[in-house]
């Protein structure tokens, strides 16, 4: 395996800058045109559009990062560049650790937003659905696939082949450029929202770079994103 050479501060951020911009322009110029045009929910079009139009994205700019990096596509590549390794113990408990952590900052940063805001109000626009019933319930299967699509695209690029890189250059605080990038990049979520997630744009690099094992993000990113989804769309919370 060749060496890795340092991903600086620039270099980082333009990738951060140039995929949130991505966000902000799918989530508020192309999912509400199309929402416009055929008056269809615009959740539908957050899964379409966020899959194929900014996740997809990240996993090709990875690929390419890789291939200017001159490796393989290769499982060798999986395991030792981008840390997707065997899951350990300690690994399983640092994933549990952040799941329960991140719960807990979300819902103790929720509730100091109540003390400042009449009415919380998490949810931006282009996400905005009602409560399953009846006749819907094939959304669960295209928000599936969406997931699928939204966490690895998320972890492949940004702990899979960034961070590695990252910790090259800024050593122990690299969980503090990985947070603040990430965080750059969901800026189109909507200030609520947005500080709501903060607790996990922190937490999960940090376990990340810890375990040196991106299963533990890919743990952690899906869990938490997973089960409120669903929970949301059977009116539970």
């Amino acid at each position: 395996m060749k060496p890795l050479s340092g991903m600086k501060l620039f270099y980082s951020f333009s990738i951060y800058i140039i995929a949130a911009l991505l966000m902000w322009l799918q989530t508020h110029y192309t999912i509400p045109y199309l929402r416009e045009k055929t008056g269809l929910e615009p959740i539908l079009f957050w899964f379409v559009i966020g899959a194929l139009g900014i996740f997809l994205p990240l996993i090709l700019l990875a690929m390419a990062i890789l291939k200017s990096e001159r490796y393989k596509l290769n499982s060798r590549t999986w395991y030792k560049r981008m840390r997707f390794v065997r899951m350990t113990g300690p690994d399983w408990m640092w994933s549990i650790f952040g799941i329960l952590i991140t719960g807990i900052g979300m819902v103790v940063v929720m509730g100091i937003i109540t003390l400042f805001v009449d009415k919380l109000d998490y949810t931006p626009s282009f996400m905005e659905f009602e409560p399953l019933s009846a006749g819907r319930y094939w959304l669960l299967a295209v928000w599936f696939v969406f997931w699928i699509f939204n966490i690895m695209g998320e972890e492949i690029l940004w702990r899979g082949v960034m961070q590695p890189r990252q910790e090259l250059i800024f050593g122990r605080y690299t969980w503090v450029v990985q947070g603040t990038g990430w965080s750059l990049f969901h800026l189109a979520f909507g200030w609520q929202l947005w500080v709501i997630l903060l607790p996990m744009m922190f937490i999960q690099p940090y376990i990340v770079q810890k375990t040196r094992n991106t299963w533990t993000g890919v743990i952690i990113h899906g869990v938490i994103n997973g089960p409120s989804f669903i929970a949301i769309a059977l009116g539970a919370i």
